[in-house]
């Protein structure tokens, strides 16, 4: 069994939205690994506390630790605390993270960002998992999803939906037209949890945001050499979710 600790990082909405993107990360590990996992996170909190004096308890959450004084320490060491995390799960060889971007750029309207986005990362989800292409995978694993609990009924709604109806494009040796492939690998509801009380979605918090601050950097990440610090992730990335694309990211 897997687990995917997914977050976001900007605004879905289509009409008057201050971001021009919106992303996904989704942290992923099998449950053998996840008190391993848990283990790392929480020793590097310890270290974090011992170097720049971030308490145990105090949540990692990019966006506020660029946009304002999440705790008492200067800008620049905050944001040096969100480069260690990079770097930190960047050293995990057994986990795995799939990202997906949707630029609103040209789109209409009518375009729903929240439901294509996500979409795409539960049926990226589903097809790591049918071909064992996680680390230690095989192709007879399942998975569930857990997300910071604001994501609410809509989330809910798209994944029961795909467990019955969800149509994608053929492959070329199909056909043209559309093939209903329901989710069979991702069970269970998506379990909403309180990021304050998970390390692993503070630290997919951590990727969606610089995951998105590479498509659109704000002036800070801009000035401070930020913009790609995504790219140090490159050893955990899933790369099969966009083969032949950069570092994977599948973009929308």
């Amino acid at each position: 069994m897997y687990l995917m600790y997914v977050d976001e990082s900007g605004d879905p909405g289509m009409g008057n939205s201050p971001t021009n993107y919106f992303a996904l990360s989704g942290l992923v590990v099998h449950e053998s690994r996840w008190r391993d996992l848990l283990n790392i996170l929480v020793t590097f909190k310890k270290t974090m506390r011992a170097v720049h004096g971030l308490r145990v308890r105090q949540e990692i959450h990019a966006s506020e630790f660029i946009n304002s004084r999440a705790f008492d320490a200067p800008r620049h060491v905050r944001l040096a605390i969100l480069r260690n995390t990079i770097d930190e799960i960047a050293k995990i060889d057994f986990v795995s993270i799939t990202n997906v971007v949707v630029s609103k750029v040209g789109k209409p309207a009518t375009y729903d960002v929240f439901q294509q986005a996500w979409l795409t990362l539960f049926q990226r989800f589903e097809n790591t998992l049918k071909y064992g292409n996680f680390p230690g995978g095989h192709t007879s694993d399942c998975g569930i999803v857990i997300t910071d609990a604001t994501n609410g009924t809509a989330l809910l709604r798209l994944v029961r939906k795909m467990a019955v109806i969800n149509y994608i494009p053929n492959q070329t040796q199909f056909g043209n037209g559309t093939r209903n492939m329901p989710l069979i690998r991702v069970i269970e509801d998506p379990h909403g949890k309180d990021s304050k009380e998970t390390l692993a979605l503070q630290a997919v918090d951590v990727v969606a945001y610089f995951l998105a601050q590479r498509f659109r950097p704000n002036n800070y990440i801009r000035k401070s050499g930020a913009t790609f610090y995504f790219d140090r992730l490159s050893p955990v990335l899933n790369l099969k979710a966009r083969t032949g694309g950069t570092l994977g990211i599948v973009t929308l």
